[in-house]
């Protein structure tokens, strides 16, 4: 099991590496004028070229990213150009908010997707088939759209739940559930439509391995052989779409942000991008990166722990 740890944390470790050299690449290879944009079109030529010695403009490119990268390592990921806040602190501010929403729905999309997808399995018929036709308009509809309509009806109309705004979970634990409710079903409807077929698909296929049939033929109740075995060998092809489903979930919290006005790391990287504040947005993908591959570490761990051949291969 070390080993298999051990791959999964170099593999992401030089993931994150790749990502953050060739984002760095790209936002250095633009040709925009950053230090003309953060002085403004009135400034003299001599200020644009002294704010691009102070910002290290002027020096070679494999030169700052060395720079850059060596700082990374220690864990300073500059400050911003536009602002001059530290990029480590701003992280540290916005990361809880996005985090919040992104694990609330992928928390909700795993139960929902458990519960309909074996409800479809088991019941067949109507069910199965509404399951199916929820599943195909869950996917269609864009997560930005659930939560207009979600922000218009359930938090300005029946006024329920707030439409906009943030509750840090220290404040007030009640008002920070309420805060990110909305958010997370916005995010949690396209997940839970993904995996609840996954998980509909991979359960008839067990429900009709032989091994099933035996313990049917000893006796066992249905709900036995589905909780207690078939449903932990279905988990696997699962936890492998949820994986993936993480990955969408926190791109479309850049949107649903905006939408419920919240101060995560989605507009943070949406700001810096307008502007072109190139140390925000290396440090916003190279957190955010970073997050993806311990949440896949994790369901590796659990994909090891249901399914013992793959710590072997």
């Amino acid at each position: 099991m070390l080993a298999f740890l051990f791959r999964r944390i170099v593999a992401g470790a030089a993931l994150v590496a790749v990502v953050a050299t060739a984002t760095f690449l790209l936002l250095n290879l633009t040709g925009t004028d950053v230090a003309r944009n953060i002085l403004g079109e009135s400034a003299t030529r001599s200020a644009v070229t002294a704010k691009s010695h102070e910002l290290g403009l002027d020096q070679p490119l494999v030169e700052r990213y060395w720079h850059w990268a060596e700082q990374a390592v220690r864990g300073d990921l500059g400050s911003s150009w536009f602002t001059g806040d530290p990029v480590g602190q701003s992280l540290v501010d916005t990361l809880p908010v996005t985090l919040s929403i992104v694990l609330a729905g992928l928390l909700l999309a795993a139960v929902l997707s458990v519960a309909l997808g074996t409800a479809a399995a088991l019941r067949g018929g109507w069910v199965d088939r509404m399951v199916q036709l929820a599943a195909v308009l869950g996917t269609a509809v864009p997560s930005f759209l659930i939560a207009l309509v979600l922000a218009v009806t359930v938090a300005v109309q029946l006024g329920w739940l707030p439409a906009t705004g943030y509750v840090a979970i220290d404040a007030s634990v009640t008002d920070w559930l309420r805060s990110i409710v909305l958010p997370a079903v916005s995010l949690a409807v396209a997940a839970t439509a993904a995996t609840a077929m996954q998980v509909r698909g991979a359960l008839l296929d067990v429900l009709r391995a032989d091994y099933v049939r035996t313990l049917r033929s000893r006796g066992l109740s249905t709900r036995s052989v589905v909780f207690r075995h078939a449903l932990r060998n279905a988990a696997p092809p699962a936890l492998t779409v949820l994986a993936l489903q993480f990955i969408g979930l926190i791109s479309g919290a850049v949107v649903v942000e905006k939408v419920f006005g919240l101060p995560g790391i989605g507009s943070l990287a949406n700001s810096a991008a307008v502007r072109g504040d190139a140390p925000v947005l290396l440090g916003t993908v190279v957190v955010t990166v970073s997050v993806v591959v311990a949440v896949n570490l994790l369901l590796d761990i659990a994909y090891g722990w249901l399914n013992p051949k793959v710590r072997v291969s």
